[in-house]
């Protein structure tokens, strides 16, 4: 097995966003001040308090469970939360604190322990430590905890098999502009042609990733052709959190007047491969345009285009020679806390080429 070099995901991170998916108002870092700093910044654009005990060096000596409830009890009376998220790290773990015991410390609010540290491998185990608790806490059904597992593991193993998670070191790469594949759609759609626009977003990300559609619908209502939309949109799949995001993208389409074939749920990104080349095969079309984890789709063809937001994920497509792969680059920082459809990169230049031909 090759030794992944390059940073990866973490646990406990992963945990954070499951809790923020759960509708979770607060997330409590049980361990230092500086852990998970990055993203709680992001998880608080996009309405979500976090907190930290800021464990110091004689807490790993002595303890610092009163510290959590402390914590947990001022998280109450400033922001009266209706559920609250526990989140272990590697430095609760070492001295084998016991989370359980805040579980019930504030009658009247939901509190979901996750006991998650760093070193526990793979970043969709601390997605599953999350959906186990929240399935122990009664917020999710066993079925639903189920069908979370499946998809999670699914998603592990195409990042180990085609993604991040595969090979020694990838380095990361901003790309090429968006010129020549806008170019390459306009020539097909203003000759007549079709075009199929699939996109196979992962969660909030298809705030962005939806914006190719639309500007693709607008380009074919300019310059003529036939365009197909195929997303990952289901409203009624996934985590509370996850539903909206596809509802908002929903209404933003049907108020442009697209009507997409919906191929399955936000978080069902890693398990649609097979429906998508089903649905592909039964509409056949000049160019595939197929947007966020694009490598989920085995049927993929290096004369098709590619956008995807990760920037070693598209170092690994330009590698294999796919030469209209595209990056939109840090569009997860751009969609937190997004409520509608948010432009991109790709379809604004797509605007900006028809806007210059239409003078």
């Amino acid at each position: 097995m090759t030794k992944i070099l390059h940073p990866r995901p973490n646990p406990i991170i992963a945990a954070m966003y499951t809790l923020r998916d759960l509708d979770v108002e607060v997330i409590v870092i049980h361990g230092p001040s500086g852990c998970g700093f990055m993203a709680s910044r992001m998880l608080e654009e996009a309405g979500v308090r976090v907190v930290t005990t800021s464990m110091a060096e004689d807490d790993l000596i002595f303890g610092a469970v009163e510290k959590l409830s402390e914590v947990i009890n001022e998280v109450c009376d400033k922001f009266s939360p209706k559920r609250i998220g526990v989140v272990g790290t590697c430095a609760s773990m070492i001295i084998g604190e016991d989370l359980s015991m805040v579980r019930h410390s504030r009658p009247g609010v939901e509190i979901i322990l996750v006991d998650v540290h760093g070193c526990m491998g793979d970043n969709t185990k601390g997605a599953i430590r999350t959906m186990e608790a929240a399935s122990y806490t009664g917020i999710i059904t066993d079925e639903e905890l189920e069908r979370q597992k499946d998809i999670l593991r699914s998603a592990t193993d195409l990042e180990k098999n085609q993604g991040m998670a595969h090979g020694g070191y990838i380095m990361p790469t901003r790309g090429p502009t968006k010129y020549a594949v806008s170019k390459r759609i306009l020539g097909v759609l203003s000759s007549g042609g079709s075009v199929n626009v699939v996109m196979n977003a992962k969660k909030e990300l298809a705030y962005r990733f939806a914006d190719i559609n639309l500007a693709i619908e607008s380009a074919s209502r300019s310059v003529g052709g036939d365009v197909k939309h195929f997303m990952n949109i289901d409203p009624d799949k996934g985590l509370p959190r996850i539903r909206r995001y596809a509802s908002d993208v929903l209404d933003g389409l049907e108020s442009d007047g697209v009507e997409p074939i919906i191929t399955g749920g936000l978080d069902e990104y890693a398990v649609l491969g097979d429906t998508i080349e089903r649905l592909l095969i039964e509409n056949p079309a000049d160019l595939l345009v197929i947007t966020g984890i694009a490598h989920a789709f085995r049927g993929l063809s290096t004369e098709d285009i590619i956008v995807t937001d990760q920037p070693r994920i598209l170092a690994n497509f330009l590698k294999k020679g796919f030469g209209s792969a595209v990056g939109e680059i840090a569009s997860h920082s751009l969609v937190m806390g997004a409520r509608s459809v948010i432009p991109s990169e790709t379809g604004d230049t797509i605007r900006q080429m028809i806007s210059d031909l239409e003078g």
